[in-house]
């Protein structure tokens, strides 16, 4: 059995579990690589990532490099002795970087690679209405998601989950399946699978302000989608133009109702506490929303003291 000394990479929430779970089974941690410091809010305080929070309540010993490849960081790295490095939600690290330790570096992923690789797998996999994704982990490479893969857990995709409720279900699923690949290497060395390349492989671009705009041309279902997929973060949104005015809104959260009618695309059907918008084959119920400035509401508070006129829409 090999004695591994770890460093783990990664910054937000979803990889603490990982390192949790690490420390929990008393792996050997000597270092943990997060983001630096970012000023947030008003006041302009500097915000530290979750996994540097967990990494010093737990006394480890943390780095956090602006510069992957400069000098000062490379020479902390080395020092530290460590001999596996694992990454999760973090960047692409430098040929440098996920050279340096004798049994390499790997990453935890969520989705079923090579399906999904980019920033961000949870949201396009419930947008694109997939009813199944996972996690991989894999060996870092000189490009992005593309290493040989080392372990792959599915999970299936309710229909109704949104992206919050399927991050929390993989991050939980994900530190479990990093926990089994250590084993892996600590016993060694581990067979993996090179990941095939095809046309018909889906990716998950950056999320962007175009991307997360609702169409209300599109589909009843993949209007759905979007929005559960974008759900509680960045959000689904679009125009609402009502009595004149027209703002940009947040959906966070619909159902829907397949239905013929004879209501133009986008418009508003607002009656009974409750708030639709007619779309081709039927409409979107409209569940929670945002409107600028304001926090996120439930319809029926909504309506208690926001009118929408015979003529609103959405667009």
């Amino acid at each position: 059995m090999k004695e591994l000394r770890i460093v783990f990479m990664g910054t937000p929430d979803f990889a603490v579990a990982t390192l949790k779970a690490l420390v929990e089974n008393n792996y050997k941690v000597v270092g943990v690589i997060t983001a630096p410091d970012k000023p947030a809010g008003r006041g302009r305080k500097l915000n530290e990532s979750a996994v540097k929070v967990y990494a010093e309540s737990q006394n480890l010993t943390v780095l956090q490099p602006t510069n992957l490849k400069d000098l000062t960081f490379l020479n902390d790295l080395k020092a530290l002795k460590a001999n596996l490095q694992i990454v999760v939600a973090f960047r692409m690290l430098p040929k440098v970087v996920w050279q340096m330790p004798e049994y390499g570096t790997f990453n935890l992923h969520a989705s079923l690679l090579p399906d999904y690789r980019g920033a961000a797998p949870i949201n396009w996999a419930i947008m694109n209405g997939e009813t199944e994704t996972g996690v991989s982990t894999f060996f870092i490479d000189d490009k992005i998601d593309t290493g040989e893969m080392i372990l792959q857990e599915s999970v299936a995709i309710d229909s109704k989950e949104n992206a919050g409720n399927l991050h929390d279900k993989l991050m939980d699923l994900g530190s479990k399946l990093v926990l089994k690949t250590v084993a892996l290497i600590e016993k060694g060395p581990v067979k993996t699978t090179p990941q095939t390349d095809s046309e018909a492989i889906k990716t998950a671009h950056k999320l962007d302000k175009e991307n997360c705009r609702i169409d209300w041309n599109d589909t009843l279902l993949n209007i759905y989608n979007k929005i559960r997929g974008l759900s509680p973060y960045p959000g689904a949104w679009c125009y609402l133009i009502n009595k004149g005015d027209t703002v940009s809104v947040k959906i966070l959260k619909s159902d829907y109702e397949i239905k013929d009618h004879t209501f133009s695309t986008g418009q508003i059907i607002s009656a009974n506490q409750e708030l639709k918008v007619a779309t081709k084959k039927g409409f979107i119920i409209i569940k929670e929303l945002q409107l600028p400035g304001k926090r996120n509401m439930d319809i029926k508070s909504l309506l208690n003291g926001y009118q929408f006129d015979a003529a609103a829409k959405m667009l």
